[in-house]
């Protein structure tokens, strides 16, 4: 099991240099082509396809390239069965910080977003500490 746990750790590593880097490949490898991302953090229904998504992504300038601060987290892994995973992680893409719930499924050897569902806050009322970089 904490293999497993390890392999989801691993996979999600593209997600947060994704959407760090805006590198919308490193995106594809973790989202399932069939996933939407949902929010209702507005007052009304967000439902994105994946190649809305990825457009925004490729259109905006990134956060590396602004030299933004990086606070990437999760906090919880829940599995369920060997194929099936549950996970809530935290972001930050200035000037929001952002929770996701992400359901992942495991196909052909590797785990892929199927679904996300998110809110955010204002990144400089959300209280969080940046990421430790390691030592180079």
């Amino acid at each position: 099991m904490q293999d497993a746990v390890h392999e989801i750790v691993d996979a999600l590593q593209d997600y947060f240099d994704g959407f760090h880097t805006g590198d919308v490949a490193r995106l594809q490898r973790i989202f399932h082509p069939n996933c939407h991302l949902y929010s209702a953090a507005d007052g009304t229904l967000l439902d994105d396809d994946m190649e809305t998504v990825y457009a925004r992504v490729a259109a905006r300038e990134n956060p590396a390239e602004r030299g933004d601060t990086r606070y990437d987290r999760i906090l919880t892994i829940d599995r369920s069965g060997p194929e099936c995973a549950f996970v809530k992680l935290q972001l930050a893409i200035a000037p929001k910080y952002f929770t996701d719930y992400l359901t992942l499924v495991k196909l052909d050897g590797s785990w892929r977003i199927i679904t996300k569902t998110y809110t955010y806050v204002p990144l400089a009322q959300a209280g969080v500490q940046p990421v430790q970089q390691a030592a180079e």
